[in-house]
């Protein structure tokens, strides 16, 4: 870069990486706590939560995706030195982010027995008894989620990733401690794992809205309950918002119907699926914390019009993904035994597992951070068509219609789903470097 004062010091990028890396280590770990204590009570139980957390990814996912508008725009518009509009734009996200989620909760209780009998497929009345119990705990925390979500989206934006880290340990102690006590000492079943749920996302959302009353912050929000809506805002988060969350809502509503396919093949594949998505987080853990930590450094670049920083950091960021991976993906490949045998599953089910795992690794080395960390890159210039455009298309045809021809029809079962979504990476890959080669992506900031 030359004589160019940088926006951020690789000292800069560590301190905001790290926190990243452990946020989404801790937030891995729970789930593998948490699988692992619920198959303590079956693998029904095992299968019931699963498919419920799949629904509650989607609606997580749409928020995270709100969030990450905002902090778009706040980031761009802190790259621009426009600190009021900036701090504007992170009141307004928490106050729409808190209205839409309350909203969402009521729908999901009041669709509820629509899910558990028609969206799930074929499941047996033991697992769908685990199901509800779980959905109707567990729903209460759409609200607390969010409002977390969109918290630790506005210290982001600032640079700060410390902060939302800090929050994530203490809930995460909470969750895993509560499964501990419920599950191993009062023998709960699935609201075992429910309950500390939703109390430690309480815990969360009240601890990030505390501390974003701290009006020494670059970016925080009125004390006060009275909401006046600025539409102008809303409509650049919205912008960026609503096309990430439909990609983010079409990509787990694939995954739900998919889901469906995959309960066709039996409480085996059903088991061996959800112990793969833990241990697949894992695996492309470095990657998912690049890709937040793109979301702060470029929308910066853009902010400041710098597309030269900007090009530099994307390579920077990328590099830091693929080494990320390869330590991961080794390591999870190292202790699967152990793992798989904790989980106490069926041989068929271990089995399958096994097979995904080494199949997901290996692809994921390949192309991941081009399919999932580079489109980071589009959102955080304002570029979020095409990405949104690619993801929903890709993820449909290869993900979900593939699925069907090689699990179903050319019997590869639970394999065949999981090779499905590899052919999605690739497809999504093509398309974003071709994309960012094109320079086309340039020129969208939304501030």
């Amino acid at each position: 870069m030359g004589d160019k004062k940088l926006l951020f010091s690789n000292r800069d990028l560590v301190n905001l990486i790290i926190p990243l890396i452990v946020e989404q280590l801790l937030a891995m770990l729970v789930g593998l706590a948490d699988s692992i204590m619920i198959a303590n009570v079956g693998e029904s139980a095992v299968s019931g939560v699963s498919l419920v957390d799949g629904c509650m990814m989607l609606l997580i996912n749409a928020f995270t995706a709100l969030a990450t508008g905002g902090a778009v725009v706040a980031g761009q518009w802190l790259g621009s030195e426009d600190r009021e509009q900036a701090t504007e734009s992170a009141q307004q996200l928490i106050w729409f982010i808190t209205i839409l989620s309350v909203i969402v909760m009521a729908l999901v209780y009041f669709y509820s027995n629509a899910l558990l009998y028609n969206v799930f497929g074929k499941i047996t009345d033991e697992v769908r008894g685990y199901a509800r119990i779980y959905l109707l705990i567990v729903a209460a925390s759409i609200p607390f989620i969010a409002l977390y979500n969109g918290g630790s989206a506005v210290f982001r934006a600032m640079g700060d990733s410390k902060t939302p880290m800090s929050i994530s340990i203490k809930m995460n102690i909470i969750n895993v401690v509560g499964n501990a006590i419920l599950i191993y000492g009062f023998h709960f079943g699935a609201e075992g794992v429910a309950i500390p749920t939703l109390v430690s996302r309480l815990y969360a959302a009240f601890a990030v809205i505390i501390l974003l009353l701290n009006d020494k912050l670059t970016l925080h929000i009125k004390r006060t309950l009275k909401y006046r809506p600025n539409f102008n805002i809303i409509k650049k988060i919205l912008y960026i918002g609503v096309p990430y969350g439909m990609e983010n809502s079409m990509f787990q509503l694939g995954k739900i119907l998919v889901l469906s396919l995959v309960s066709n093949f039996g409480t085996y594949a059903i088991a061996a699926n959800a112990v793969c998505n833990v241990l697949a987080g894992f695996q492309i853990l470095p990657g998912m914390a690049s890709g937040l930590a793109v979301t702060t450094v470029i929308s910066r670049c853009i902010g400041a019009n710098d597309y030269d920083q900007a090009r530099y950091y994307t390579k920077k960021l990328h590099i830091f993904a693929w080494a990320g991976l390869v330590l991961s993906v080794l390591a999870i490949w190292l202790i699967m035994p152990f793992i798989l045998k904790i989980y106490n599953l069926s041989p068929e089910a271990t089995d399958a597992a096994r097979k995904i795992m080494y199949l997901h690794g290996g692809c994921a080395l390949a192309v991941w951070p081009l399919s999932f960390t580079l489109p980071s890159v589009f959102r955080a210039a304002g570029d979020i068509k095409f990405a949104m455009v690619v993801a929903i298309v890709s993820m449909w045809i290869c993900r979900v219609v593939m699925s069907y021809v090689l699990g179903k029809y050319l019997l590869l079962g639970v394999f065949g789903v999981w090779v499905a979504m590899i052919m999605d990476w690739c497809a999504r890959s093509v398309c974003f470097v071709v994309r960012y080669k094109s320079g086309k992506w340039k020129g969208k900031a939304v501030v």
